[in-house]
């Protein structure tokens, strides 16, 4: 996709957010610093893009602890990284051209110098705006299409349990199973977060956690026949009245558990985790990178949902790099609905 309005000189300098120190609990303003570069001019093979739209994730949290996983952590003193949609402003490769828009993991910066192997065009879509392919039809969403489709194999008919459905993941969890004809419960925190889920995205059910002492008596009343899916972000007590209600041959992926990334201390385990035996069901963690090979084919079905009104989303956008840090807080605190974005420029 090329954008095809007047795109901006070559600055002197761009700006970057570096992470000073490892968060201890929640990450706070003073954990990262706004840092001034140099931009370079591009040699052969290398393309200089402004970054328009970031994105924020709230697996960028594990990234900010200097302990194993399944990948590294933010190096300290240098800039992060994450999803972003870029403008080419300057090309020394034949296959970009000044204008064109691309995706690549060059978040938390103004600029960046890239060669082209670390550079994605966007899809030729002009009616599809383009952050939503940071959003519905890009990480997140692939996110949400492969713990349903490969990790779950959820069918048409069956019941799914969606935590922190009102979420960049869960939101699109919700609308995918919608079409594919399934039952679909929703838990959210906020009132107007579930009024969005029941009444925009049209769920069967939606449970808000904050305003119930016991949330397996919640999703009994969702689903008095079970749950045949659940889809997993937050962990804790949701995980728990999962195991409580999954059906014979249940699936849950699990994507995420939000709940305790920020925790001092290890989290205390499911005390019901022996229903996986008892229901002969199926509980398995995935990463969406393993299964990027099938990202063409979500974004045609991602795509072709977008225009027919089947899938939807919100996005909650805070504006100029040196409010990152905030987004990304505002993330435990469950200031976002839908996708949370840094639009970065014009």
């Amino acid at each position: 996709m090329t954008n095809t309005s007047h795109f901006p000189e070559i600055p002197e300098t761009a700006q970057e957010v570096h992470l000073l120190r490892y968060p201890s609990g929640v990450p706070a303003p003073d954990d990262f610093s706004i840092v001034d570069v140099p931009v370079l001019k591009p040699l052969d093979g290398e393309v200089l893009i402004e970054n328009i739209w970031m994105s924020v994730d709230p697996y960028m949290r594990g990234r900010m602890s200097p302990r194993k996983s399944y990948i590294p952590p933010f190096a300290l003193n240098a800039p992060m990284e994450g999803h972003a949609v870029g403008r080419v402003i300057a090309s020394r490769d034949k296959r970009f051209t000044e204008g064109d828009l691309v995706t690549s993991m060059t978040g938390w910066r103004s600029h960046a110098l890239l060669e082209r192997d670390y550079l994605h065009p966007l899809p030729d879509t002009p009616d599809i705006p383009e952050q939503a392919f940071l959003g519905p039809l890009g990480m997140p969403g692939m996110t949400a299409w492969v713990g349903l489709n490969k990790i779950a194999q959820y069918q048409a008919g069956e019941t799914v349990f969606v935590s922190a459905a009102a979420g960049a993941v869960g939101s699109v969890a919700c609308q995918l199973a919608k079409a594919k004809g399934c039952r679909v419960i929703g838990s959210t925190g906020n009132a107007d977060k579930a009024d969005w889920l029941k009444n925009t995205i049209g769920i069967d059910s939606v449970i808000n956690y904050r305003e119930t002492d016991d949330l397996s008596a919640a999703l009994d009343d969702a689903a008095p026949h079970g749950i045949d899916v659940y889809y997993e972000n937050v962990g804790g007590p949701h995980l728990e009245a999962a195991l409580d209600h999954i059906n014979i041959n249940g699936r849950i992926a699990v994507c995420g558990m939000i709940s305790v990334y920020n925790d001092r201390e290890k989290a205390t385990g499911p005390r019901n985790l022996f229903r996986l035996t008892a229901q002969r069901a199926r509980m398995e963690g995935f990463i969406v990178s393993d299964h990027w090979s099938s990202y063409p084919e979500f974004v045609r079905e991602g795509v072709d949902l977008v225009r027919s009104g089947a899938l939807t989303w919100r996005e909650t956008v805070y504006e100029g790099l040196n409010k990152a840090p905030d987004a990304f807080i505002g993330l435990f605190d469950g200031k976002n609905t839908g996708k949370m974005l840094v639009k970065l420029a014009a």
